[in-house]
């Protein structure tokens, strides 16, 4: 008792300055509130500015793309080596010629 001066000594709720007992709740102030608001709208326009630069740089991106395949040669993309079969090529599966019957030049058409 002596060591602790401050409290009582039968305080059931442990209201004294000394104890860890539940606390008051304070309600924040006006410049707390006004603080919370601004740094949520600085947040949110933060946020809108980010999409914004990112939608942007999705659209630079996808017309740059679109000019390089204007301007790529047609022939490199019609080429007959870009249409095989890398799996017809390793002998997985048949190959696209083989799959196609060969026309004889001997053969009678039928009438």
């Amino acid at each position: 008792m002596a060591s602790k001066p401050h409290s009582l000594p039968h305080d059931p709720q442990g209201s004294s300055p000394g104890s860890t007992g539940p606390q008051m709740f304070m309600p924040p102030s006006a410049r707390e509130l006004r603080a919370q608001a601004l740094h949520r709208l600085q947040v949110g326009l933060l946020g809108l500015c980010l999409m914004l630069m990112l939608v942007g740089l999705a659209n630079i991106i996808m017309d740059r793309a679109r000019l390089s395949d204007a301007t790529a040669p047609a022939g490199s993309a019609a080429s007959p080596a870009s249409k095989s079969d890398p799996l017809a090529d390793i002998g997985v599966v048949p190959s696209p010629e083989a799959a196609r019957p060969a026309e004889s030049p001997t053969a009678i058409p039928a009438r």
